[in-house]
This record gives structure tokens, C-alpha cells and sequence, in this order.
């Protein structure tokens, strides 16, 4: 830990990028994409899916991880939540029995940001069965790795079609620029201008594809976890307050980059180190 602060620390020495507080959303999208495609030119747009894996420098954790993936880790606990999906009629709440629709969310329905989980324990609530307690892992991140499966590589398609939605959107792109915690650090550092370096003997993954592979198994987790069990970890490492998963917080910010992940394919659930 002492070393991966000592890195986090050396990292933030380098200026932030400007960013409009202005910009539209599509304008953010175009910007978000060709920054990324002139920092990493031999990447295809569609690779950002497969987080670090995609990165120049990476080719031998690649290798690693493609041969992981041939009998992924997560097969046991995916089984588990089609299982309590089956017995818990969930299907009956989503359209098309939940079939491509995992590729909407989250989304904005007039009042609030609504993610997967926030409808998967309303539909438990309607079916007459109690909701999931736990958000960040265990049977809630068996039942969304489930559903996001029921979506495997439709293109992501977020619409920000209201202006309640794009102040949710302003409100998660703030969080996701705005430093924060012992270190002054903000998510972009990270994952914008610091993508693809070393740190602590890890890659710092692109912010571009963020979110289309959560749930995901961790090989430090031991298990499947939910995109906010990943936030909650990011805000620790950097010594900031880690906010309750399904807060209106991490909603945001996952409706941020959810957003500027439009057209990439998910790959839910996937397997992360």
C-alpha cells in the first residue's frame, strides 16, 4: 500500500488536462475518443472494452488473461445468479426477459438515475421477494453479471434525451474531474492523463471502457464485484471518504462514463487482476 500511494503521489505532480465545464455531452464524447485515439494509436475503439488488456505494454498480461479466460473464474458464481434470476421471475420486470437491455443503463427516468441493481430490487420488491442487501458483491453481482450476459457484446447506448439527464450527467462528469482525498487526486489523473502507466507494478487502465466489463472477478476480491465495490476501492487508495454503493454519486459518475463508453461492446462479466 505505502508503495502505490508513493506512486499515486509521484503521478499528481503532472498537470491536469482543461476541461470544459460547458462542453455538451457530445462534444465531451468527441473530445473523450480522439484524445484517447491520439494516445494510443494502435489501439482499435472496440479493444477498449478489454481494459488494461488493450494497452500497449500489456501483451504478456494479455496472453495471461486470454488464457484465463477459456475457463473463466466466474463461471460458478454466474450460474448462481441465472439460477436466482430463473426462480425469481426477474424476467418478467425487464422487456425482452432482459435480452439487450443491459446496454441502456443506467439511465435517467424523469427523477432519478436508475441503474441495474436499483431495478433489480424493485422487480424483487413487485415480485413479493425481499431486495438484495449486499450492492457490491455476492448474489447482486452474480444476478447483474447474469443479466449484463444477456447483452455480451451489444454496443453500449446511452441517451441523454432530457435536461434532467444531462444535469445528472454534469454532475458525475464533475465528480469525475474534481480531486479529492489525502492526495488530491481526481479519477482523470488516473485514468485520462496517466492511462497506460506503470504504477506499483500495475497498468492504470484507460478511462474509455470504463464500466462495460462490471461486474467483474478480481483476482484481489476473490470473486465477482459491482462497478461501485470498484469505485468505493478507487477513493480508498487515494485516502478519499468511500461513498455507499448506489449512491447518487457513483450513480453519476457511472452515467458519466457509461456515456463516453457509447458504441464499445460489453463484455460483462469479465475478469480483472
Amino acid at each position: 500500500m505505502k508503495k502505490l500511494l508513493w506512486s499515486l503521489a509521484v503521478l499528481g505532480l503532472i498537470g491536469s488536462l482543461p476541461v470544459s465545464v460547458q462542453a455538451t455531452p457530445s462534444n465531451d464524447l468527441k473530445e473523450y475518443r480522439e484524445f484517447f485515439q491520439k494516445k494510443f494509436p494502435a489501439v482499435k475503439f472496440e479493444e477498449y472494452s478489454n481494459g488494461i488488456y488493450a494497452l500497449p505494454g500489456a501483451e504478456d498480461r494479455r496472453a495471461e488473461w486470454e488464457a484465463i479466460m477459456e475457463f473463466p473464474p466466474y463461471e460458478l458464481e454466474l450460474e448462481k445468479g441465472r439460477k436466482f434470476w430463473k426462480e425469481n421471475k426477474l424476467g418478467s420486470c425487464f422487456r425482452k426477459g432482459g435480452k439487450g437491455v443491459a446496454a441502456n443503463y443506467p439511465y435517467w427516468n424523469g427523477k432519478e438515475i436508475r441503474t441495474i441493481e436499483l431495478d433489480i430490487n424493485d422487480c424483487l420488491k413487485k415480485n413479493g421477494k425481499k431486495p438484495i442487501e449486499d450492492l457490491k458483491k455476492g448474489t447482486m453481482a452474480q444476478v447483474v453479471a447474469y443479466m449484463k450476459s444477456l447483452s455480451r457484446g451489444v454496443p453500449v447506448r446511452i441517451n441523454l434525451d432530457s435536461q434532467g439527464a444531462i444535469d445528472a450527467y454534469n454532475k458525475g462528469k464533475q465528480f469525475y474531474w474534481a480531486r479529492r482525498g489525502q492526495l488530491n487526486f481526481s479519477c482523470a489523473n488516473c485514468h485520462v492523463q496517466n492511462a497506460g502507466k506503470f504504477i506499483a507494478g500495475n497498468i492504470l487502465s484507460a478511462g474509455l471502457g470504463h464500466g462495460v466489463g462490471f461486474p467483474a472477478y478480481r483476482s484481489k476480491w476473490g470473486g465477482l464485484g459491482t462497478l461501485h465495490r470498484r469505485y468505493g476501492g478507487c477513493n480508498n487508495n487515494i485516502r478519499a471518504k468511500s461513498l455507499k454503493p448506489q449512491s447518487e454519486e457513483y450513480r453519476a459518475l457511472e452515467l458519466y462514463e457509461t456515456y463516453l463508453s457509447n458504441g464499445l461492446p460489453l463484455t460483462a462479466p469479465s475478469q480483472r487482476f
